[in-house]
């Protein structure tokens, strides 16, 4: 999906970006579930096309969401990591949760799908606040575990 620059109109910005299924699976995968590598994106249970996954990489790259955590290393080792623009996504997919939650039969939720369920629906906030540091966590790690 093409980003228009020129675009005065937030929703209209907001979409340009975001407006996409896969777009918004890749930063899922990447706050949500700590992905960083093209090989653990394409396993999502979703199935994303590598043609697909690669254009949307790039244009998450080139607006800033995310970045590559080690630039210089090999394409296998690239790993992606979400930035301040893509970290603040995470109300967008809370929401999106939230909204189709009890459209989904419990019985295909793994225990930690549950578990976030219910926090989720119990204290938004909280959860999006833990998520946060959880994540922040991790991407310290992956960087002091390659020496950044």
């Amino acid at each position: 999906m093409p980003v228009t620059k020129s675009s005065c109109c937030p929703i209209a910005k907001s979409i340009s970006y975001l407006g996409d299924r896969w777009t918004l699976i890749i930063l899922r995968d990447i706050l949500l579930l700590h992905k960083t590598r093209f090989k653990e994106f394409k396993a999502s249970r979703e199935q994303i096309a590598s043609n697909i996954l690669s254009i949307r990489l790039k244009m998450l790259l080139e607006e800033g969401f995310i970045e590559i955590l080690n630039p210089l290393g090999t394409k296998k080792s690239r790993q992606y990591i979400a930035i301040e623009k893509g970290i603040s996504t995470l109300p967008i997919l809370i929401e999106l949760y939230l909204f189709s939650l009890h459209d989904i039969p419990t019985s295909l939720f793994s225990e930690k799908e549950l578990a976030s369920q219910k926090m989720i629906s119990e204290n938004p906030t909280l959860f999006k606040e833990n998520i946060v540091n959880g994540y922040l966590a991790f991407v310290k790690e992956l960087k002091a575990g390659i020496g950044i």
